[in-house]
């Protein structure tokens, strides 16, 4: 990339076209001052002659026709019949002048019949006055190229300036200070549409510059709490494993098989939670879904019967119509199991039997997307934590999350699978101002996407 200053280039180009261009006029204006010469010394030297003419057929003495025609612009030479010459004009000065004479021959009835006058231009005085005119051009050409060098130096100096605002907060900005922006007056300029889409540039670097440290902040957090969670289940394990070792040989079966389910228990908490973790690493780089055009209604239904037998002391109601959206089914099907387990256990929590809650769940079709809302009597969600409940390892203190042995993971991965497919799961306040609700909106086609295929949303 050329170094050179923008500022010296474009005055030394526009100094090089303007001398150019007035060098040009300068010479088209000497030429054409030598044309007018030209012309102007016929018309005087025809206007001469003819005055002569006049004056010989007037029978004027030499002498005096020599006194008018001969004067400071037009040199005359005048040889009468009897060989005596009149006029300042040399018999050798024509040859050399730069202007051809003029030879007439006057006639008329005295001293002046059959003489010959020759008749000439001046020589040194156009000499001097296209030498003067040479000299005026050339000054005036130097003096405008220096005044145009120094306007142009100063004016493009002006019109730069910007760029030199571009570069003073580039490098502002590379030393870490944030926040500045040009914000130009027009934007209808080449400079402003520049200096516009700098500080567009500057908006996003600075945007993914703070997404990437809340993303840090949030990777930190996540992998700390993720250390938190594992360290339980991990030193339960080991405790046992411990007692398990340390028991005698003799001991209770009884008590050795408490151990042993103690230990699968510890074992099957851990695992669930690394599974989960697992699967909060694919959401994050990007889940492989399967799509196919799914029923919402039959898929939802499967899940309901499910639970109703998991959970035969709550009343699950369904309603909706059979709806298709292309989804993948296996990952939806996770979403609803979730979300229909948290009912239960929140509902549960609240109507120990032989009370009953209620699970309603409803399926909605809208022209492009289809909603399942699953709502319940329970708790409910407190409103500061509807949004909350949605981020990693989060666990409500309230009576809705008495689930001992969840990670906190469940909700987080649930909202990240509907998002995968380019949908959403939100807590939006309950109808009737009690219990929970969950809405899964999912989009019934996905543009440019083949059907039962592997593609990667990420």
């Amino acid at each position: 990339m050329r170094t050179v200053s923008l500022r010296r280039r474009v005055t030394l180009t526009a100094v090089a076209i303007a001398g150019i261009a007035l060098l040009a006029m300068a010479l088209t204006v000497h030429s054409l001052f030598g044309l007018v010469i030209h012309r102007s010394e016929n018309a005087v030297l025809t206007d001469r002659a003819q005055l002569a003419r006049q004056l010989a057929q007037a029978d004027t003495p030499p002498a005096e026709l020599i006194t008018r025609i001969d004067n400071r612009s037009v040199r005359a030479h005048l040889v009468l019949a009897d060989g005596r010459v009149f006029g300042s004009l040399g018999p050798h000065r024509d040859e050399d002048g730069a202007t051809r004479p003029r030879l007439i021959q006057l006639t008329g009835p005295g001293e002046l019949n059959h003489a010959r006058l020759t008749l000439q231009v001046d020589s040194p005085l156009l000499s001097r006055m296209q030498s003067r005119l040479g000299t005026v051009l050339i000054a005036a050409t130097v003096a405008a190229i220096g005044v145009i060098a120094a306007g142009l130096w100063l004016g493009v100096g002006r019109a730069l300036a910007p760029l030199d605002a571009m570069t003073r907060l580039a490098r502002e900005t590379a030393r870490g200070e944030r926040g500045r922006r040009l914000s130009p007056d027009r934007t209808d300029t080449e400079l402003g549409r520049t200096a516009t889409a700098f500080d567009e540039m500057l908006d996003a670097l600075e945007g993914a510059e703070a997404r990437a440290r809340t993303s840090e902040e949030h990777l930190r957090s996540f992998v700390a709490d993720a250390a938190h969670e594992l360290r339980t289940p991990v030193a339960g394990i080991r405790a046992i494993a411990e007692a398990v070792l340390h028991q005698p040989l003799g001991a209770d079966p009884e008590e050795q098989q408490r151990m042993h389910l103690l230990l699968a228990r510890e074992a099957q908490r851990a695992g669930r939670l690394v599974e989960d973790l697992l699967d909060m690493a694919r959401i994050d780089a990007g889940l492989h879904l399967h799509r196919t055009p799914t029923d919402l209604y039959d898929l939802t239904a499967t899940h309901v019967d499910r639970m109703r037998i998991l959970h035969p002391d709550i009343d699950f109601r369904l309603t909706g119509a059979h709806h298709t959206a292309t989804v993948d089914p296996d990952r939806i099907g996770q979403v609803l199991a979730n979300i229909l387990n948290n009912a239960c256990q929140a509902v549960a929590a609240a109507y120990p039997p032989p009370e009953r809650g209620i699970v309603a769940v409803t399926v909605t079709a809208f022209p492009e997307a289809v909603e399942i809302t699953v709502a319940d009597n329970g708790p409910g969600v407190p409103p500061a934590d509807r949004d909350r409940i949605f981020d990693r390892l989060v666990r409500l203190d309230s009576a809705r999350d008495r689930r001992p042995h969840g990670t906190g993971l469940g909700l987080a991965i649930a909202r990240g699978t509907a998002r995968a497919h380019g949908g959403d799961l939100t807590c939006p306040p309950p109808p009737t101002g009690h219990g929970a609700v969950f809405t899964l909106r999912l989009n019934r086609v996905v543009p440019n996407t083949r059907l039962d295929s592997e593609t990667s949303i990420e």
